[in-house]
């Protein structure tokens, strides 16, 4: 049975601001393909903070969820803490940056310069589409444990978590057991 750890990101967490919803609605999606979650934390918009949870995820559990620290301004850090993780750079992605361009012109607006740095994702990652949102998500499977950093935005958490990353596990880590609770 695949072990996962889910990391939530946000100052906004931390100081009681919001309340995390996208961790227990990702356990109750794990615990339905029968993965054990080993831990959950929250973790401040900080690079090294967030790099550091991932690799001592990484030790622990075969699947690390992260959620949140995907938009566009310089306090969404996830990015570039996933790559710092795994010890590889950011990389542009023409393909990404024209899909958030067509969804800005489907909300009738144009993306700034900062939304361009939505369209960087670690070398290697496989993206993933945002349906629902602006920020792509993304997979980095490295030799330890895959990465899946999706949105903290939770009606794109909640699609993204759906329609890409559960089918994604079911393929990677075919079910090999049931959680009742």
């Amino acid at each position: 049975m695949p072990i996962a750890e889910i990391i939530t990101i946000g100052t906004e967490i931390l100081l009681g601001e919001i309340v995390d919803t996208n961790a227990p609605y990702i356990a109750r999606a794990l615990r339905e393909i029968g993965t054990d979650l080993y831990r959950m934390v929250s973790v401040g918009d900080n690079e090294q903070r967030i790099a550091q949870a991932i690799q001592q995820a990484c030790e622990r559990a075969d699947i690390i969820i992260t959620t949140g620290g995907l938009g566009p301004t310089v306090d969404d850090p996830t990015r570039e803490a996933v790559a710092l993780a795994f010890g590889v750079p950011t990389e542009f992605r023409p393909e990404l940056w024209e899909q958030i361009q067509a969804r800005f012109r489907r909300f009738g607006t144009t993306p700034t310069d900062n939304n361009k740095r939505q369209a960087h994702i670690p070398q290697g990652a496989k993206a993933l589409e945002n349906p629902v949102g602006t920020a792509p998500a993304f997979i980095l499977e490295g030799a330890k444990c895959v990465v899946i950093s999706i949105p903290g935005v939770p009606r794109e958490m909640e699609h993204l978590i759906q329609y890409a990353a559960i089918p994604y596990l079911q393929c990677r880590f075919p079910n090999t057991g049931v959680i009742r609770s």
